[in-house]
């Protein structure tokens, strides 16, 4: 398995163990998320039969709750909401982080890659969800979700040249 890591943060923010694609010329890592329910306590099977006595009705389980399995594998913290200013005023910024993390003979491939990748991003900015990773580190690089055309679940952008793949 394959665990993606931040390279300013350190935090892990996927893994390939979900469907994974490079999109946008190799710009992005696109990831697919899914719902699921979590929490609520653990039911074990004892094995024994319920009263044929009892007549009440089976008790429904409000403590689960219904999240994405990426967000709630790799502690991801929902951001508010970017306007066009705002995500273009984190993106000056993380890129000059970023830059100091990227190899010296990647510099300009990469630098080439974000620009076109920051334009997208702005193009789906009122359909963006941001994330941080568990660190909430917020010059670190961000997490964004979408919703493809008719998906039930969220589609997540990384973009993928400021990730690290450690092999576990």
């Amino acid at each position: 398995m394959i665990v993606y890591t931040d390279r300013i943060s350190g935090d892990e923010l996927i893994s390939d163990s979900y469907p994974t694609e490079e999109t946008f010329d190799g710009t992005f890592l696109e990831v697919q998320g899914k719902w699921r329910l979590a929490g609520g306590e653990v039911d074990i099977d004892i094995g024994a039969n319920p009263s044929a006595e009892d007549d009440a009705p089976e008790q429904l389980d409000d403590t689960k709750v219904k999240v994405v399995d990426i967000v709630d594998a790799f502690q991801l913290v929902e951001q508010g909401e970017y306007d066009k200013k705002s995500l273009m005023s984190y993106f000056k910024g993380w890129v000059s982080t970023i830059m100091e993390h990227i190899p010296e003979d990647e510099k300009d491939a990469f630098k080439k890659k974000v620009q076109a990748g920051v334009k997208r991003l702005c193009g789906l900015v009122k359909e963006l969800q941001v994330f941080t990773g568990p660190s909430m580190d917020p010059d670190a690089t961000m997490v964004f979700a979408y919703y493809k055309e008719g998906a039930d679940a969220p589609t997540f952008v990384l973009f993928k040249d400021a990730l690290n793949a450690v092999k576990c």
